[in-house]
């Protein structure tokens, strides 16, 4: 199920909030919220549900034992098994197929090829477990004693397939006791909303472009229209994923929990670590605090921890050597700004840093988006050129310049909502103090809002199977 649909939006979600409201006890409503996010999950992969509710009974069981034997021996040994298992499950249903083929590829072996579907969302709900599980070793917080109540944090619907990584300790204390105020539903609401009106009106939109430009074989693609097709795609997958978070951030909001924020303007940076500082900020946080001042070898190792963090950044997102390599590009770009310091790097002309950042984000997302290496070969010939000279591509062409020129209001759009335009508004209308003018946003904000909705409902009835890009994660 996808929230990207009429029938999740005026069917599910309609059921769910009615059911959940008419409850009175928190308990009562940690039930309902725990049958709709199993329904939610096993609505398209009913077989994998039962993997799910092992994962959160085994963790669940895991952080009690930890806690029983909490400053011996015993504690470390029960929290490394249970990660090795979380991390197994993930290894054989994302990576065994990936694994085997390299193999055969390096052995010259005829190992047969695991076709094993992967349970949606298990990166997902496998990183909030460890991260739980680490969590209640290194006692940052307590281990939760019912087991529904456990469940209800890793299959918790609004997150549960493509995040935020939402940890333990930020709704710890919402679980067991929370109110919905009608602020709450009111500017969840309107958050959601704005959520799927960036996947649905804007994410959608800029896909139909980058389709027609990396959709076929990019061979005799010219310069500029490598360069087109690469910024449209950046810009569509921050919108569909900002989207998808934003949704999640809002429906939560409406059943009385608060995620912390995934994205902060990340086209805004002037530099790449400060991109990922902004951008899927659960992810980068998680391999921060768990990976990355992990003691190997007796003591935190700097720099090997740095390769190990953009290593498993791009592993993370798929099983395929252009995430690999997409995670390493940026690590070695962090590394770079690591060595030159923080300090130095302010004194940078801002134009420059920020022409810089953007070009070294772009050309990222080619990496991100090209699964097959040879096409991911002729992406950098013609970006960088070479192909003009190699190939006699063309600079420009008669397809970008059209391409351009019908959807420049959809990308400038897209550019002006990526910026932080839309919270300038939101302070003056909301932060500033007057009633009059606080008033007034009120009401064209609800008005927008509705009116956005309308034209989403209308989008999605041609549309109805658009399924979020990190889903496949």
């Amino acid at each position: 199920m996808v929230f990207s649909s009429l029938f999740f939006v005026f069917f599910f979600l309609a059921i769910t909030l009615a059911a959940y409201f008419i409850c009175k006890t928190t308990r009562s409503k940690n039930i309902v919220l725990v049958i709709a996010s199993l329904i939610f999950y096993a609505w398209g992969e009913p077989i994998w549900v039962g993997l799910l509710i092992f994962s959160a009974f085994l963790n669940w069981k895991g952080a009690l034992l930890i806690e029983k034997y909490k400053g011996k021996k015993g504690a470390t040994i029960i929290a490394g098994t249970a990660i090795v298992i979380d991390l197994a499950f993930l290894i054989v249903f994302k990576y065994s197929g990936f694994i085997v083929e390299n193999i055969n590829g390096l052995l010259h072996t005829a190992i047969p090829v695991p076709q094993i579907t992967m349970p949606i969302g298990i990166s997902f709900f496998t990183f909030q477990a460890i991260s739980y599980i680490l969590d209640v070793l290194w006692e940052t917080v307590p281990a939760q004693k019912k087991y529904a109540r456990f469940l209800l944090y890793l299959s918790l619907f609004p997150q549960l397939i493509a995040g935020p990584i939402v940890r333990y300790s930020v709704i710890e204390k919402e679980i067991a006791d929370r109110k919905s105020t009608p602020q709450d539903i009111s500017e969840g609401a309107m958050r959601a909303i704005v959520g799927l009106s960036k996947k649905v009106i804007i994410a959608n939109n800029l896909y139909v472009i980058v389709e027609q430009f990396f959709g076929t074989d990019i061979t005799n693609l010219s310069f500029l229209g490598t360069w087109y097709g690469v910024i449209v795609y950046s810009l569509y997958v921050y919108f569909d994923f900002s989207g998808y978070s934003d949704i999640a951030i809002g429906l939560g909001r409406m059943f009385g929990f608060h995620f912390n924020e995934n994205f902060n303007y990340p086209f805004i940076c002037k530099t790449i670590s400060e991109f990922w500082q902004r951008w899927h900020i659960s992810l980068s946080s998680f391999f921060r605090d768990y990976l990355f001042y992990a003691p190997i070898f007796g003591r935190p190792r700097k720099y090997l921890n740095l390769f190990l963090v953009w290593f498993c950044t791009g592993m993370w997102h798929g099983a395929s050597w252009n995430f690999i390599f997409w995670g390493l590009y940026f690590g070695i770009f962090i590394f770079i700004e690591t060595l030159i310091g923080k300090k130095r790097l302010k004194k940078w002309n801002k134009i420059l840093t920020h022409i810089y950042s953007k070009i070294i984000i772009v050309i990222g997302f080619g990496i991100f988006y090209f699964t097959d290496l040879s096409q991911l070969g002729r992406f950098f010939a013609n970006i960088s050129g070479i192909s003009m000279l190699t190939n006699g591509n063309a600079f420009g062409d008669l397809m970008t310049w059209n391409s351009l020129l019908n959807n420049i209001f959809l990308i400038a759009f897209a550019i002006i909502v990526s910026m932080p335009v839309l919270q300038k508004i939101k302070y003056f209308f909301f932060e500033w103090g007057n009633n009059t003018v606080y008033a007034v946003g009120k009401i064209g904000s609800t008005v927008i809002c509705c009116a956005l909705l309308i034209i989403c409902s209308i989008l999605m009835v041609d549309n109805t199977n658009n399924p979020f890009l990190y889903f496949r994660f």
